[in-house]
């Protein structure tokens, strides 16, 4: 678990994205998204103060390639805990994008910016 300071939510995401991509290692990727992606799901995520996930709600699931949702649950459930976001103003929750390529395998769009 980070014991780093986050100055705002953007800041945050950026770290919860790179904690996704070190715990999933085999589900991930990293440089050039590719055109056109399989699948974009995107969930909300809310944590608990000491930054375990409380709650994951599917803002938006892809019209294709449905299991991608599940995939990225899982992801967000293996990176946690995040790290002390009781400091962060509440509520304690971040969107992510999660960007798929045909082989299943996601970049966080944090990551992407």
């Amino acid at each position: 678990m980070s014991s780093a300071r986050y100055r705002n939510w953007d800041e945050f995401r950026v770290h919860a994205g790179r904690r996704m991509v070190e715990a999933n290692p085999d589900k991930t990727y990293t440089g050039v998204v590719p055109e056109p992606l399989l699948a974009i799901p995107v969930l909300e995520v809310e944590l608990n103060g000491d930054g375990s996930v409380r709650r994951v709600r599917v803002q938006r699931e892809p019209s294709q390639a449905g299991d991608t949702v599940r995939i990225a649950i899982d992801a967000v459930n293996r990176a946690a805990p995040y790290g002390d976001v009781s400091h962060l103003p509440r509520p304690w929750k971040f969107s992510e994008v999660f960007l798929f390529r045909d082989d299943r395998k996601f970049k966080p769009r944090a990551l992407d910016l």
